[in-house]
C-alpha cells in the first residue's frame, strides 16, 4: 500500500506541476542527448585513434652479426611485454624487397644495379605494434636496455599527438557532461520543491497524524526518479534512430571518410550507452529529489 501510494502521489505531483515537470524532463532529455552525442563521437574518435595506433610500429634493429638464435631470444622477451599487441620479424632480404617496391617502383634499373648484393644486409628487424601507444616510451626504454639491440626507431611525435588528443577529447566531454548534470539536478530540485510547497498543508497534517518522514518523502523521490527516467528514455530512443541514419548519410555523402574512419556499429555503441544513460537519468532524478526533500520537507 505504501509503495502504491508513493507511486500514485509521485506521478500525480508530476502532472500537477506539469510546467516545471516538462521543463525538467526537457532539460534531462537534452543532457542525456548531448551525453549520447559526445559519447558516440568519443567512441568513434577513439576507434579512429586505435586504427592509427595499429599502424604505428616501433622498429628494433639488431647488432651486426647477430645470430637467428639471439634474435629469437629477443623476440621471446618482446612477446612477454603486456603492452605489445603483436610483432613481426622482417628479415634483411624482406627489408630489401620492401625497400625496392617503395623507392624503386618505376625505376627497376636502379635496383638492378645492385645485382645480388643486399645493401640492407644488417637491417633485419622486429616491427612491434602496441595495444596502447601512450605506453610507447616505457617499451622503448626497456628495448634499449636489452643486449643485442643496436637501435630502436619510434614515432614519438605521433604517439604524443594521439595520446594528447585522447586526453583532450576526454576532458572536454567530461566537463560538458558535469555542467549538464548540474543544470538537470537544479531543475529537478526546483520541480520537487514546487511540489513540496503546493502540498505543504497536506504534509503538515500527515505528520501530525503520525506519518513517518520516509512515508512523506517517498512520493517526491518517486517524482524525481520518474522525471529522470522519462527524460532519459526519450533521447535514448531518438539517438538510437538517428545514429544509424547519420552513419549511413555520412558514408554515402562523404565516401572518403570510409577510408579514414571505421564507424562503430549502433549495437556496440548502445550496449554501453543505453544502460549508462538510464542509470544517469534515474540517478540524477533521485539525487535531485533526495537533496531537495532533505532540505525542505521539515514542515
Amino acid at each position: 500500500m505504501k509503495l502504491g501510494y508513493s507511486l500514485k502521489e509521485g506521478i500525480k505531483s508530476v502532472w500537477i506541476n506539469k510546467i516545471f515537470s516538462i521543463a525538467s524532463i526537457a532539460t534531462m532529455a537534452a543532457c542525456i542527448f548531448l551525453f549520447g552525442v559526445f559519447y558516440s563521437i568519443l567512441v568513434n574518435f577513439q576507434g579512429m585513434v586505435k586504427d592509427v595506433e595499429s599502424g604505428v610500429a616501433i622498429t628494433v634493429f639488431f647488432d651486426e652479426g647477430s645470430t637467428q638464435e639471439a634474435i629469437d631470444v629477443i623476440g621471446v622477451k618482446i612477446a612477454q611485454r603486456p603492452e605489445v599487441q603483436r610483432f613481426n620479424f622482417v628479415s634483411a632480404d624482406q627489408a630489401w624487397e620492401d625497400y625496392k617496391v617503395e623507392y624503386f617502383e618505376g625505376n627497376e634499373e636502379a635496383a638492378a644495379a645492385f645485382g645480388t648484393e643486399n645493401p640492407l644486409a644488417n637491417e633485419a628487424s622486429y616491427e612491434i605494434y602496441m595495444s596502447d601507444i601512450s605506453q610507447q616510451s616505457d617499451l622503448v626504454e626497456y628495448l634499449e636496455s636489452l643486449p643485442g639491440i643496436r637501435k630502436v626507431r619510434q614515432s614519438e611525435t605521433v604517439a604524443n599527438t594521439l595520446s594528447d588528443a585522447n586526453k583532450l577529447i576526454g576532458v572536454i566531454t567530461g566537463a560538458i557532461i558535469v555542467i549538464l548534470i548540474c543544470v538537470a539536478i537544479f531543475l529537478i530540485s526546483n520541480t520537487v520543491r514546487t511540489g513540496i510547497t503546493v502540498r505543504r498543508g497536506e504534509i503538515r497534517i500527515m505528520k501530525m497524524i503520525g506519518a513517518t518522514d520516509r512515508f512523506v518523502r517517498s512520493p517526491f523521490i518517486v517524482e524525481g526518479i520518474f522525471i529522470g527516467a522519462v527524460g532519459a528514455v526519450i533521447p535514448l530512443i531518438l539517438l538510437y534512430v538517428l545514429y544509424g541514419k547519420v552513419i549511413d548519410y555520412v558514408a554515402e555523402k562523404f565516401g572518403f571518410l570510409n577510408n579514414m574512419i571505421n564507424f562503430i556499429s549502433s549495437r556496440t555503441v548502445f550496449t554501453v550507452l543505453l544502460p549508462v544513460g538510464l542509470i544517469m537519468g534515474i540517478g540524477i532524478g533521485f539525487l535531485g529529489s533526495r537533496v531537495t526533500v532533505h532540505r525542505h520537507i521539515n514542515v
